[in-house]
């Protein structure tokens, strides 16, 4: 993988030269764009690393490309710069999940604290990310019986319950609920609950009868 770059986004262009230093004077990969439209243009949505975003940019603001970000399988962490100390908005974009809020003219340190919290954060997202690809991938490899098996049971039925809810024999069941075991490599109920949740398989989106 390459290594993790700083997107600044910031349509004044001494504002985007002078983050830009400041992150490659810190030993960082920086790329700047003059808009959010350029941004989303680069086709860099998915790269490792993190965004300076400034709030208030003509066409398409900061809080209006954090909400476009956020429609996607993935968004890189966000670190908001603003000359305008707009507290409502700082807080609307920290409830969305951004990682800092930081005032102009911003502050060397406080902005490579901000960017290390937030290419640490984007590490441990993407880590996150992976397991749930590697888990959903071996939850393929079920049948849809045995798939089906397994969302009841995550749910914390029975044998004899699943059993009747499907309309099956218990030992059927059984040797179901063993394959699932199998395919996906675990012992033990306890460990399937907690790959399907990895997985984001909710006990609840089980079907109905």
């Amino acid at each position: 993988m390459s290594d993790p770059s700083v997107f600044i986004i910031d349509d004044d262009p001494s504002a985007r030269r002078g983050l830009t230093r400041l992150v490659r004077a810190a030993g960082m990969n920086a790329e700047s764009f003059a808009s959010a439209g350029e941004f989303l243009a680069s086709a860099k949505l998915d790269g490792p690393g993190c965004i300076v975003l400034d709030v208030r940019m003509p066409g398409m603001t900061g809080p209006e490309l954090q909400e476009e970000l956020g429609r996607s399988d993935y968004c890189m962490p966000i670190i908001f710069i603003s000359a305008h100390g707009d507290v409502p908005t700082a807080a609307e974009s920290m409830k969305r999940g951004a990682v800092n809020f930081l005032t102009k003219p911003v502050d060397g340190d406080d902005l490579q604290e901000a960017i290390h919290e937030a290419l640490a954060r984007d590490a441990e997202n993407r880590a996150q990310r992976a397991e749930r690809g590697s888990v959903q991938e071996r939850i393929k490899k079920l049948s849809p019986r045995e798939r089906e098996v397994m969302t009841y049971v995550i749910a914390g039925m029975l044998n004899k319950q699943i059993a009747g809810e499907l309309g099956i024999s218990e030992e059927t069941v059984k040797i179901h609920r063993g394959r699932v075991m199998h395919k996906l490599g675990i012992g033990s109920v306890p460990e399937l609950v907690r790959l399907c949740e990895k997985a984001g398989i909710d006990p609840a989106d089980r079907p109905s009868r």
